[in-house]
């Protein structure tokens, strides 16, 4: 009963906020001269595509119009209008917009992405050294994937470029098993190195056992002075925070 009341309540708040989304005004990206078409003229080209996308995140929503504007399925809200791409024959890049090139057509629904990336430290995707679809199937069922591979707990996005700090060691960090954005923003972040915190409550959220009042104790080992003497990884102590293979306390 418990699990079936979850799922309804799950499904209501889905719906709304779909809802939400559709009435929300955003606007919209245009192709100067092109008229919205629908669905229809998109499937004609790309019918295995439309077929697919229906049931992926991003088909499942579309942008609500009002009196003025007609609503807008999802393809022209992301790709453009594409009354002028269809006239032209199709082709790549005609008169289409491309979001994995144009980061700014995902920024009208992703705003507070975009706030995170104009942190000073970020992912480097207005610099245009990056873009949304490496990290992201915008097109899939998961959109934290990367051609067509699986997630695996959000570190095989991050491995592509980040092969170090992924690798299997003998001695792993197991917050790694939960995935890099544990401990760090996938965005961007006011800390260095885009962490989620900056000093050692970011590891005392899973490292900490209290002794005795007013003292620490982590892994049988007390802390209470150490913790004054910086963070974890930087006055000497783990500073294999991301896994070693040779000492089990992450130290070397």
């Amino acid at each position: 009963m418990v699990l079936i009341l979850t799922l309804v309540f799950s499904l209501v708040i889905i719906a709304c906020a779909t809802e939400l989304y559709r009435k929300s005004g955003i606007p919209i990206v245009g192709i100067q001269g092109a008229d919205y078409m629908g669905w229809e003229s998109c499937d004609l080209c790309h019918e295995q595509k439309v077929k697919d996308f229906v049931y992926m995140v991003h088909g499942r929503l579309w942008i609500a119009g009002n009196q003025d504007q007609p609503g807008i399925p999802v393809c022209e809200a992301c790709h453009g209008p594409a009354s002028l791409h269809v006239e032209a024959g199709g082709g790549r890049g005609v008169y289409i917009l491309n979001p994995g090139k144009k980061p700014e057509v995902c920024f009208q629904c992703h705003t507070s992405i975009q706030a995170r990336l104009r942190l000073q430290y970020h992912h480097p995707v207005k610099e245009a050294v990056i873009f949304c679809t490496d990290c992201h199937n915008l097109h899939g069922e998961n959109i934290y994937s990367v051609k067509e591979m699986p997630i695996s707990r959000g570190n095989t996005v991050c491995m592509q470029c980040h092969r170090e700090q992924t690798r299997p060691r003998v001695f792993e960090h197991e917050a790694l098993r939960d995935g890099c954005t544990i401990c760090h923003h996938a965005h961007g972040s006011i800390n260095d190195k885009m962490l989620i915190e900056r000093d050692n409550n970011l590891c005392l959220k899973c490292h900490a056992q209290l002794g005795t009042p007013g003292t620490v104790t982590i892994g049988d080992f007390p802390h209470t002075t150490r913790l004054m003497e910086g963070t974890c990884w930087s006055v000497g102590c783990h500073t294999a925070v991301h896994g070693s293979n040779i000492n089990s306390h992450l130290r070397y």
